[in-house]
């Protein structure tokens, strides 16, 4: 409210108090529910899924939301913000929770999606780039673009058997300096590595999630100036008009979309049967 406020005085000289704003914007929550209920495609080619953190005032207290975002590429290659749902952190229950969700507002399958819950033919693509950021995470400033050029040879990599023979050379040589690295590509690598089974437009579709990471960044230059809402109410108000301001910008679909989803129809062809896409 103090962020409206401020506007109508800047731009009308009008004065409106925190309660006339309250009660004006509370208006929005009905078509926020609206919309995170409305029908969606029976099928999505992928859907990508992540959260973005919030501080929020809760009885008194701040407290750290987790925002959890479904955003998903359908089989025209459109792509669309599923739903973004509040919760106190973020858990394997919640986002299992969502996923029914989804299914109950009439998807019936996803191809390529990073939880496997909810859709059992799901292929599940872990995102590179995440994986990434966290084992740079232990490594000193002298070793980074040492240590990084050896790893881009593992994901990089044109198939899965360079890519493993890549990441065990990468522990014979970085291993005993850095053991914290190896194991959880190795623990994780049926999820990292679903990407090497597709050509490479549909590598590219999936290989990091930068679709969602973009729609985040753009959420956070809506609301970097709000460090702290006021409640849970205020922050959905907040996301779901800047969602609806970056949304009808999304008018088409990737240059290489009829590549995609041809190569997509070939690897899915008994999961797409029988359907009108």
């Amino acid at each position: 409210t103090d962020d409206i406020e401020s506007h109508m005085k800047e731009l009308y000289d009008i004065e409106v108090s925190d309660s006339t704003i309250s009660r004006v914007t509370d208006k929005i929550l009905p078509i926020v529910k609206e919309y995170q209920e409305r029908p969606l495609e029976e099928v999505y080619a992928v859907v990508y899924l992540d959260a973005i953190h919030y501080h929020v005032r809760s009885e008194g207290c701040i407290v750290k939301r987790a925002v959890y975002i479904a955003l998903g590429i359908d089989m025209n290659g459109k792509k669309d913000v599923l739903g973004m749902y509040i919760g106190e952190n973020e858990s394997a229950k919640l986002w299992l929770s969502i996923l029914n969700g989804l299914k109950n507002r009439g998807v019936e399958g996803i191809l390529i999606i990073c939880i496997e819950a909810v859709y059992p033919k799901t292929e599940i693509q872990q995102c590179i780039i995440h994986q990434i950021r966290n084992s740079t995470k232990y490594v000193s400033y002298k070793d980074t673009k040492k240590l990084m050029a050896d790893l881009k040879l593992v994901y990089t990599a044109l198939t899965e058997e360079t890519a493993l023979n890549e990441i065990e050379l990468f522990k014979d040589k970085w291993d005993s300096k850095y053991p914290k690295i190896y194991k959880p590509w190795y623990d994780n690598w049926a999820r990292l590595s679903t990407y090497f089974k597709y050509p490479e437009a549909v590598r590219r579709l999936i290989y990091t999630i930068n679709a969602i990471e973009g729609f985040k960044r753009q959420l956070r230059k809506v609301t970097k100036s709000r460090t702290i809402f006021p409640s849970d109410d205020s922050l959905l108000k907040m996301l779901y008009l800047a969602t609806m301001d970056i949304t009808k910008k999304w008018t088409g679909h990737r240059q290489d979309w009829g590549q995609i989803h041809s190569q997509l129809e070939i690897y899915f062809e008994e999961h797409l049967a029988g359907r009108s896409l």
